[in-house]
């Protein structure tokens, strides 16, 4: 077991917004990295609450576009609401995501084998979260696989390096590998096997195609996003893909980062909802405004089969990746519930 592992113990059809007011519980100390939040509460940056709440009550009563595919969608959302989902044996594992005070959300952690969207929207710090996750683990022994569907591996690696995780060290020890993806590349061969085998009722893709003798222990899709863009016009296929894809993090056993865009307030956090329902979590980050100065914040929107704070907390990107304040609350939660 490596450093980054802790066994033990996860509408109708409208939108409510609840802000919490309850008193931050200090969280159970774990076998992780101490974090320096506490210590920099005094530092955590200040939110105007009255312009938030209203811009947020906005978006969610005149979001549109948005607000209609949120209404679609609450059909299929009570189906899989009311599935029992398998719970978690007692032997299940968890790992920490090394990021300072974000850990603290949790209260074992992220269960192994997970599947877990990182949404928001633009200049959130969705890749620099999913670099740093990655970077973490492989510096403490995990086999990391960053699937790169927009950048290249040199600007991925320069990104990395502007941090100081040194992803050159890591890769040479065999713990951290950068690799490109065509999405253009996934929608021609989907195409293909779905002609080949049309009329079976049953169809099966190597969505993955992973170097011989490398099994990754941790993930990450840069992003569905931009594997969305490839499937325009063709939404079943996409939803084909995503499926198999999902399945094959489950059969190799991966903990699966996907990265997702979303609006800067976002009411829904995919591309189709396929994902956020197949999913087995929902990091939510927040790229906010404040006069003219724009602030971060996070939330854990969802994660199942382990126990997490439910409010949206302040974040900042610093020149050593993100720090997290879990006292510093911005809004209890956001989230799609029945009356």
């Amino acid at each position: 077991m490596n450093v980054a592992t802790k066994k033990g113990k996860k509408g109708k059809k409208t939108i409510k917004k609840v802000i919490s007011r309850n008193v931050v519980k200090k969280p159970k100390k774990g076998a992780r990295e101490k974090t320096k939040a506490e210590l920099a509460k005094s530092k955590a940056p200040k939110f105007d609450m009255n312009k938030l709440r209203s811009e947020i009550q906005d978006e969610l009563q005149n979001g549109g576009m948005e607000g209609q595919i949120v209404a679609q969608r609450s059909p299929i959302k009570e189906v899989i609401d009311r599935a029992k989902h398998p719970k978690k044996s007692n032997g299940q594992e968890f790992i920490w995501t090394g990021i300072p005070g974000f850990d603290d959300l949790f209260e074992d952690g992220i269960p192994r084998t997970s599947t877990v969207l990182v949404a928001g929207g633009a200049g959130s710090g969705k890749t620099i979260m999913c670099c740093q996750i990655a970077t973490y683990h492989a510096k403490h022994g995990d086999k990391c696989l960053y699937m790169s569907f927009e950048e290249n591996e040199k600007r991925l690696r320069q990104h990395m390096n502007d941090f100081g995780w040194n992803p050159e060290d890591l890769e040479k020890k065999g713990k951290l590998m950068i690799q490109r993806f065509s999405p253009f590349d996934i929608t021609r061969s989907v195409d293909a096997l779905l002609m080949k085998a049309k009329g079976e009722l049953l169809i099966e893709i190597d969505p993955v195609i992973l170097p011989k003798h490398y099994k990754p222990e941790i993930i990450v899709v840069d992003s569905l996003t931009a594997i969305a863009s490839a499937f325009t016009g063709k939404e079943d296929s996409y939803r084909i893909y995503i499926e198999q894809l999902f399945r094959f993090f489950e059969r190799i056993g991966a903990t699966a980062f996907l990265i997702t865009e979303t609006r800067q307030i976002p009411t829904i956090f995919s591309q189709t909802g396929v994902e956020e329902f197949l999913a087995d979590g929902v990091i939510v980050l927040y790229n906010l405004t404040r006069g003219n100065v724009r602030e971060n914040a996070v939330e854990v929107l969802k994660l199942r089969g382990a126990k997490h704070q439910k409010k949206i907390v302040a974040m900042q990107i610093t020149s050593k990746g993100i720090v997290v304040y879990p006292e510093q609350e911005i809004f209890g939660e956001i989230r799609g519930e029945k009356e």
